[in-house]
């Protein structure tokens, strides 16, 4: 494997420092990308294309890490896998205190969004924070069998 290669790969698999850290650095407001999947396609496509799909749930959480300072949600803009926006899931700005949490769950049944389907969320502070982590889980429970992954936001270099 070439070095340029191996790089790539450790900083994707997050052992070298990269664009998470530059995620994590003080910041007053940051755009972030979150996919999510609305349905996964797995097993051999059938005769005419097509794959088989699981619809999971998908539960987003955004934490403030900050333990001093609140942040400002401004907004939760949902995407289905063609970029069609499907709805903003905060429709005002909300206000996170200190080690708060909000969650948005995007339910089993709407399979809207696809397989591609993503959020980007905008937040704001007054004064330099810790930004917030943003993840979804997803998951598909069943008699006989359990999927549960999770999806992390990456910055969207504004």
């Amino acid at each position: 494997m070439t070095r340029p290669l191996v790089a790539l790969l450790l900083i994707l698999s997050g052992l070298l420092p990269g664009a998470a850290l530059a995620q994590r650095a003080l910041s007053n407001g940051q755009h972030l990308y979150l996919p999510v999947y609305s349905v996964i396609q797995y097993g051999d496509r059938d005769r005419s294309g097509a794959a088989r799909e699981l619809p999971v749930s998908a539960l987003v959480n955004i934490h403030n890490t900050d333990l001093d300072k609140p942040i400002r949600l401004l907004s939760a803009r949902y995407y289905a896998t063609d970029g069609k926006f499907l709805r903003d899931f905060v429709p005002s700005p909300r206000v996170l205190k200190p080690m708060e949490t909000v969650e948005f769950l995007v339910e089993r049944r709407d399979v809207a969004g696809g397989s591609g389907a993503n959020f980007v969320i905008q937040w704001e502070a007054a004064a330099p924070v810790s930004p917030p982590l943003v993840q979804a889980l997803h998951v598909e429970l069943q008699t006989n069998r359990a999927i549960v992954f999770t999806t992390d936001a990456v910055l969207i270099p504004r």
